[in-house]
This record gives structure tokens, sequence and C-alpha cells, in this order.
């Protein structure tokens, strides 16, 4: 089985946290580095966070490390829960792993531009404000060439937003990075609110979490439990979305989802800034939007990565290594 090397670029965050978990339980992945920015919280506690994260995995390999402390142009803004800071230890529990002392942004070039000479491009899951990927891609050429592509949770097309009715967080924190990555050429797979809220996680599929996923499926269970997700008026139904773990759903299982292939821009100025946009009739467009996904399959994938990290790891993997 061939691995598919992928960085990925997080501010945990809930979802970031269900993200690197179900990625860090797919064997289908080489997880070659976390590189966390600032955006649901601060940059220390982005960065302890993922520390932690990690930690419940037992990767203590893998780096860990820090970027940028704010956004490119913008005033800085933050996540719904930023007065809490980094999660609280009893909600997660197990040791952290010690943090690179790399820089996220240098590690990014540099990873990207050492695949670029090798001939095996990387991928760049993309689950938090974009500040980290835009600086990489200005430090040199090669960077871009790096990157096969990037897979963005981000953006609100059709929907309405969620910082702001017409804005996504991740893009509204920095929209002049989103602007520079979107217009990089490196092809993009953007994962907007339009499809995150399709998929909704309930009181049921939390117990699951605790039930089968061990130490990690226990923290991830504690986080979605203090920090309720539902929301019955906006979706019409109990429960809740993970958005960011759809950015590893889509590289395990592409199927599942449905999308258009569209030339992506976002608004950077004025009282609208960081509304995207997405342009179905551009020609010749490198980057896709994704528009559907099969819920119960996206569930029932998140679930059982989660699960991989208890009982269920051996099972998992030796499942992949056969098929």
């Amino acid at each position: 089985m061939r691995r598919i090397p992928v960085i990925i670029d997080t501010d945990p965050g809930v979802d970031d946290a269900a993200a690197i978990l179900m990625a860090l339980g797919s064997p289908e992945l080489d997880v070659l580095g976390i590189t966390t920015v600032a955006g649901n919280v601060g940059l220390s506690a982005t960065l302890t966070n993922a520390c932690r994260i990690v930690g419940l995995t037992g990767r203590t390999d893998l780096p860990v490390m820090a970027g940028a402390r704010g956004p490119l142009m913008r005033d800085q803004v933050f996540g719904k829960y930023a007065a809490i800071g980094a999660f609280p230890v009893p909600l997660l529990g197990g040791p952290a792993v010690v943090p690179s002392s790399e820089n996220a942004v240098r590690f990014i070039a540099r990873t990207a531009r050492a695949a670029a000479e090798a001939g095996t491009p990387l991928t760049i899951c993309a689950i938090g404000p974009l500040t980290n990927i835009a600086l990489a891609l200005g430090m040199h050429p090669d960077v871009g060439r790096g990157i096969r592509r990037i897979v963005c949770m981000g953006g609100a097309i059709a929907t309405q937003g969620h910082r702001t009715p017409w804005a996504e967080f991740n893009i509204y924190a920095d929209p002049h990075a989103a602007e520079i990555v979107f217009g990089s050429g490196v092809p993009l797979v953007l994962f907007p609110l339009d499809v995150t809220t399709q998929a909704l996680f309930t009181e049921a599929h939390v117990a699951e979490f605790r039930a089968r996923g061990g130490a990690a499926g226990r923290a991830l269970a504690n986080l979605l439990t203090e920090y309720d997700r539902s929301d019955p008026e906006r979706y019409g139904r109990p429960g809740g979305p993970l958005h960011d773990p759809m950015t590893i759903a889509w590289l395990l299982r592409p199927e599942l989802f449905t999308g258009r292939a569209a030339r992506i821009g976002v608004q950077v100025g004025g009282a609208t800034s960081g509304s995207t946009f997405a342009d179905f009739k551009a020609p010749q467009p490198r980057s896709a939007v994704i528009t559907g996904v099969d819920e119960a399959a996206y569930v029932a994938l998140v679930l059982d990565r989660i699960a991989a990290h208890g009982a269920g790891r051996a099972a998992a993997s030796q499942k992949v290594e056969t098929e």
C-alpha cells in the first residue's frame, strides 16, 4: 500500500482534534508533521492542544510545531471558545508530546521543496486559517511545486457563514492568506460549510467514540460533551457537524463525496471581508468545491478511524493491508 504523505495545518479546536485523531488512526496516510497556527485560540494554546492530542496516540516521533501568531494583515480574531485557551487537562488526560523547535512555516516550505526535488509531492490538509501556508508558498517557487493539492476546510458558498452571516471562521480569520493560497496555482479541494453541515454527529455517536476509541476516543467524547455542537434550530435535527475530519475522509474515500470544478475566490476588504465565492464556469479551473457527502458512510468512517486508537487498532490495520 502506497501511503499518502500529508501535513496537517491546524488550530485545535474540537473539530481539529477529531481530524488529527482520524488521520493518525488511518494507515493509508503518512502524516509528516502537525503545524499549528493561531485561530480558534492563540498560538501557544493551539500548540499545546496539538501536542496533547498527538500524545493521546503515542506518536512521540511526530513533529508538532508552531507557526504564525496572527493573520497577515487584518486585526486578529479568535474562535467561539477563545477565552478558555488550551483544553483543560482533565478533558484530555494523558501525556503531551514535546513540540519541535522548528518553525511551522519553515517546516512546510522545507518539506514541500524536498518533495518537489524527489518528485513525490505531498498533500496539505488545511483545517485552520491559511496563514502558515500562504507564508510558506512565498518562500520559494519549489514550495508550490512540492504540493500535490491543498485539501481545505473553509468558506461558505451558498449557505450562511457561522462567524458572520457571510463568512466561515477559517477564511474570515485571515482572508489575505486565503487569497494567496487560492491564487497560488496549487490545486485546491475546498470543503465549505455547505457540505460540512450535511453530516451531523449525535449523542449516540459521542458515546461510541468513548466506548471504542481508547484514550483518544474518550478525550474526543469529553471535548464534544464539554463544547456542545448541537444546534437543532440551524440544522433542523439533533446533532452537530464535525467539519474538519471531512478533509481526511476525502483522502481516504473520495467516492463518498460529490463536487464541482471551480475557480475559488475570497473578498479581502470591506463589509463582507472573508466571504468566499466559486466560479463554476471558469475556464480550466484547477480547484474543486465539495458539494455533497454520503452522511451515513462519512459518520461510519470517522467512528471507525477513531476506534482504531482503541481495541480496534490492530483489526483496522490488518483490514487495510489485505485490501
